[in-house]
């Protein structure tokens, strides 16, 4: 992958990414090899909802989510996305899943090849979009403490990424732990086949002071992915694979209306 600055390990910082504000008006689709990774903090938008419908709250709360109020919003705020997309209302995009439960526009109803991936934390949510071929992306606490890092690479990762990781000083295997799942992480789910038997095809740069890269891949398919780093904002790091040669990462954030659009 190509970045304007090739020594910088993140691709997009929390001031690489451009507001957009609810309502969405209709977007314009990624262009050939761009990656459109959009980062959304749902308790600053419901807060916002909550405000339009009950009135001023204290800045300071955000509403707790119930477990099935988040995965409402998610689909909801996915749907929003995609809508905006393909000119659509929300309630009128149709997602199913594939045969290996990556979930995918209904070709039935929807003949654009656009292509996303989401992913979660808590309640924040990072959803990548291309018109250019299958896309993953990943999202991680970066404070998060891995439990037995070693023995989950010695038995999941390929044997490359379990050594390395060994090699690591024992004050940076974490870090380097959770970069390396995040990056794996949205591999697999680019590649649509899911996460049993895959983790071990294939090898990434388990250096999290290095670009990321893709170093080995089964049949001999590195050349033809890219992976890329993100960190929307303090505490949390998203990966962006694509199997695509060179990626062009656009980054957005959805706020609340009201909020200046950022070009």
């Amino acid at each position: 992958m190509r970045t304007e600055n090739s020594n910088r390990k993140l691709s997009a910082r929390p001031g690489d990414f451009s507001t957009r504000s609810v309502p969405l008006r209709e977007l314009a689709l990624p262009g050939a090899g761009e990656i459109h990774a959009w980062y959304l903090d749902l308790g600053e938008l419901a807060a916002s909802l909550q405000a339009v419908l009950d009135g001023p709250q204290d800045s300071a709360d955000k509403p707790s989510f119930t477990s099935g109020q988040l995965r409402f919003a998610r689909r909801f705020f996915l749907r929003l996305l995609l809508g905006s997309y393909l000119g659509l209302p929300g309630k009128s995009v149709k997602i199913i899943r594939s045969l290996r439960g990556k979930p995918v526009l209904d070709p039935v109803v929807h003949g654009n090849p656009l292509q996303f991936s989401m992913a979660k934390s808590a309640d924040r949510l990072l959803v990548g979009i291309s018109s250019s071929g299958q896309i993953g992306v990943d999202l991680e606490p970066e404070g998060r403490q891995a439990h037995n890092a070693m023995g989950v690479a010695r038995r999941y990762f390929s044997t490359a990424e379990a050594e390395a990781l060994q090699a690591m000083p024992a004050d940076r295997l974490n870090r380097a732990f959770l970069y390396t799942w995040a990056c794996k992480e949205a591999v697999v789910k680019a590649s649509g086949k899911g996460i049993a038997n895959e983790l071990c095809r294939f090898t990434v740069d388990v250096d999290p002071d290095r670009p990321a890269a893709i170093l080995d891949f089964d049949h001999g398919q590195a050349a033809e992915w890219s992976l890329a780093l993100l960190q929307p904002e303090s505490g949390y790091l998203g990966a962006v694979a694509a199997h695509h040669r060179e990626i062009k990462l656009l980054a957005f954030r959805l706020r609340p209306a009201g909020h200046e659009k950022q070009s």
